[in-house]
């Protein structure tokens, strides 16, 4: 039924196709026991399901990616149609409209998405007025973090932090976003001597708090393997908790989409099928180079169940979807749990 549904929007814009269904599922709350309606058919219990990373007890390892919900707008509809959790953002400290429209674009032979949003959002004081509603029972929110288009890469520091501290009571982790291709040079904190001054002033932010939050980087898709030894290195000595990998990548290489399109469509983060393989072969080298004891949340082309299962038996704890609920629908999130529970039964069998 969704492949039906699925070719009527995608005639529409996608920008304005996403605004419209997290319009919907805003709404749904005001419509009596729908909510519970879609928890009924959309999740799927089990304590097989259930996973323990960074200390915190998540009900199922599929999370819905940053960047769908933005503002904190729908992460309890978000758990209605079965997600575990929901990283909210990015969030910058201001408000900011992000790049000139159109910047969202489908590749459908490719099954993939380029973006260049540049981190449209409400700003961390509208999004923490939305982060003190109160979430569904067990839900387990990220807040993915970011600076503004107009800070230079001297004052990113201070930003992270003013953010991190805005929000730091309300969501169960953080993660710092240094590897968005739509941001300019934002991708250069990825750099020794960047990420060292930034993630040494957060974890310093962070060790005179009462509670001890946990807190992510979120990696590119195209830094080299050197690249990303030393970047492990960084966050070993200054204890960051983990890796999302990865994020969207520049390169277009391999696609089916034609060269005149592509060119048509020009800069942006391409996520999906294409990202497939480059996101597991990270996964699988931090996995290993860590001996499995650094957390990842692997990212970047689950468009199948197969894919997630990779993605988990390669090294992840967690998986995190997005375009693959774009171009599978909401029942995807279900699909892939109810296949981590055969593979679980399957393993115990043997």
């Amino acid at each position: 039924m969704y492949r039906f549904f699925r070719l009527i929007l995608f005639l529409f814009n996608p920008e304005r196709i996403h605004n419209l269904t997290v319009g919907l599922l805003k709404i749904t709350k005001y419509i009596p026991f729908f909510n519970s309606l879609l928890r009924m058919n959309y999740t799927v219990s089990s304590p097989k399901l259930e996973r323990k990373v960074l200390g915190i007890k998540f009900k199922n390892p599929v999370g819905m990616a940053a960047g769908f919900d933005k503002n904190a707008e729908v992460y309890n509809e978000l758990s209605d149609l079965g997600f575990g959790f929901v990283e909210i953002g990015t969030v910058t400290r201001k408000a900011q409209k992000g790049n000139a429209k159109p910047r969202l674009f489908r590749l459908c032979k490719d099954k993939a998405i380029i973006n260049r949003m540049g981190f449209n959002n409400n700003g961390v004081e509208k999004v923490l007025k939305n982060m003190r509603k109160k979430r569904r029972q067990g839900l387990i929110i990220g807040g993915n973090i970011g600076k503004n288009t107009d800070i230079d890469n001297e004052n990113a520091p201070i930003e992270y932090e003013k953010t991190l501290s805005r929000l730091y009571n309300y969501a169960d982790y953080f993660v710092i976003n240094i590897s968005c291709p739509n941001v300019a040079n934002l991708q250069d904190l990825q750099t020794t001597d960047y990420l060292k001054k930034l993630l040494g002033q957060l974890t310093e932010f962070r060790r005179y708090r009462d509670i001890y939050k946990p807190m992510l980087i979120k990696i590119s898709p195209d830094l080299s393997f050197e690249q990303i030894d030393e970047i492990l290195d960084v966050i070993r000595r200054i204890g960051i908790d983990g890796i999302v990998a990865t994020n969207t990548t520049t390169s277009r290489n391999n696609l089916k989409t034609g060269i005149k399109e592509i060119q048509r469509t020009g800069a942006g983060g391409l996520s999906g099928s294409p990202l497939t393989k480059r996101a597991l072969e990270i996964i699988s080298y931090i996995n290993k180079k860590t001996d499995g004891d650094l957390p990842i949340i692997g990212a970047g082309g689950i468009m199948t169940e197969d894919d997630a299962i990779n993605m988990l038996n390669a090294g992840a704890r967690l998986i995190q979807i997005y375009t693959g609920f774009i171009y599978n629908g909401p029942k995807f999130v279900k699909r892939i749990n109810k296949r981590i529970l055969e593979e679980c039964k399957t393993a115990e069998q043997e």
